[in-house]
């Protein structure tokens, strides 16, 4: 069953700038929006000294006086970073059945909250994104942008020309569309082959789904770039911040 929608902030909130206030503290970029309506219900934040524990509660984005257990919250500094995810960790702040995070992997380089701009499964690896900026987030995982991420995939097999064609034309899985934009074969074993596959959209599982319509198996799942970024020779496991023009390079036009 789908997790319920959250309730968005009234017509007139809207039309006079608000957004509820457990959005405003995710978009100020100090927790993400779950954290903040933690939070709020808890009793922990107040505004003007009021304690409010409604996260709906509309707030304008100049508001000020909003504290988290007493201390003033403005806006963040703004932090973008790249990390080589390992295979095996988990892409979210807290698993319920105990797995390795990728914040697990980033505990000791002292970074403040930051969130995955978009996602990789377990299994897969390479290039993942984090920000506290929320709107350039946001911009980057839109499907409406149509961003290509590129991808270096082992599978089980040699695929011929025919093959690589099928998978650029598309299948329907589970009542959604899944194609690829490009695909190359990179280079070949006796058994198994390297295949690149751009994207440029991101479906749960898309290339795995979309490989296995068609009886191909995946080996191994490497995410090498997203845009013009691409991950390099960053080693497995580490992070590096990102550079001001590879930040703005990201930005939707």
């Amino acid at each position: 069953m789908p997790a319920p929608r959250r309730p968005s902030a009234t017509p007139a909130a809207r039309a006079a700038g608000r957004h509820g206030l457990a959005r405003l503290l995710s978009k100020r970029g100090v927790c993400s929006r779950s954290q903040a309506e933690q939070w709020i219900r808890a009793g922990r934040v107040a505004l003007d000294g009021r304690v409010v524990r409604d996260p709906e509660h509309p707030t304008t984005a100049e508001q000020g006086g909003i504290t988290v257990d007493g201390q003033p919250v403005g806006e963040a500094a703004r932090v973008y970073i790249m990390f080589n995810k390992p295979r095996g960790l988990v892409v979210s702040a807290a698993d319920e059945r105990g797995r390795a995070t990728v914040y697990d992997a980033l505990t000791a380089a002292g970074l403040p909250w930051l969130g995955p701009v978009g996602r990789l499964d377990k299994a897969s690896e390479g290039l993942l994104l984090l920000s506290n900026d929320t709107v350039w987030a946001a911009g980057i995982t839109d499907p409406a942008t149509h961003r290509d991420k590129t991808y270096h995939v082992q599978v089980d097999c040699i695929p011929d020309p025919a093959a690589l064609a099928r998978l650029s034309e598309g299948v329907l899985d589970q009542g959604e569309r899944l194609l690829a934009r490009r695909v190359a074969l990179l280079r070949t074993g006796e058994k198994n082959a390297w295949l690149e596959i751009v994207l440029d959209e991101g479906r749960n599982r898309h290339i795995r789904r979309l490989l296995a319509a068609h009886g191909i198996g995946v080996l191994r799942l490497v995410r090498v770039a997203i845009g013009a970024l691409v991950l390099g020779d960053l080693p497995k496991g580490q992070w590096r911040h990102l550079a001001a023009d590879e930040v703005r390079a990201l930005r939707p036009a």
